[in-house]
């Protein structure tokens, strides 16, 4: 009888074990799912702030410089382009992530040209609002460049986290997949030559 209890016990102890085990890496693997999505909601932030930012940059540059029509139509029509390109978190994918880099990619290139085009016109160079549009969109490419590589950070330790042994399994059957990472775009190692 005595023996009996005793492997009840054992039994109940490690079934208990078993469960506090799977309860703890599936709420693991929900919290830093969360995190991720936090962070990601982070970038996005501050690519609207650009997108923002970019109304009255175009403006002020437009008079002074209204004859460099095809600039400013390429920089609006980019920023329509990256307005459109919506990402939900839940259906992030390689896929997604490649258009979202291609679509900020071609407004990056843009505001370069639109930066690029001040240099030919010395009264817009000395413009104050101009000269804080352009310190307030660097300060925010400087942000978009941080939470980008804090997304990464977070979405590394989540792969990681739901990718090792037997947490894999708890993530799959609970539809935990990993994220994808920001990449540089192609040609991104070659910096443009923008001047101020």
């Amino acid at each position: 009888m005595k023996k009996g209890y005793i492997v009840l016990i054992v039994i109940g102890v490690i079934i208990l074990a078993i469960f506090l085990w799977f309860r703890g890496s599936y709420n693991g693997m929900v919290k830093m799912s969360e995190t991720v999505a936090a962070q990601w909601s982070n970038v996005e932030n501050q690519y609207q702030r650009r997108l923002d930012l970019i109304p009255n940059l175009v403006n002020t540059v437009k008079g002074y410089a209204a004859h460099e029509q095809q600039t400013l139509t390429d920089v609006v029509n980019a920023r329509a382009k990256a307005t459109q390109t919506q990402i939900n978190f839940e259906q992030l994918d390689e896929a997604s992530m490649q258009r979202l880099n291609r679509t900020q990619g071609e407004l990056s290139s843009a505001l370069s040209r639109l930066m690029a085009i001040s240099e030919s016109y010395p009264d817009l160079k000395a413009n104050q609002n101009f000269l804080e549009l352009q310190a307030q969109l660097e300060g925010t490419e400087n942000r978009i460049a941080v939470e980008r590589r804090k997304f990464n950070d977070t979405v590394r330790t989540y792969n990681a986290y739901i990718r090792q042994f037997p947490k894999n399994i708890i993530a799959g059957m609970f539809g935990f997949t990993p994220k994808p990472y920001f990449e540089a775009n192609a040609g991104a190692e070659n910096a443009p030559k923008v001047e101020f």
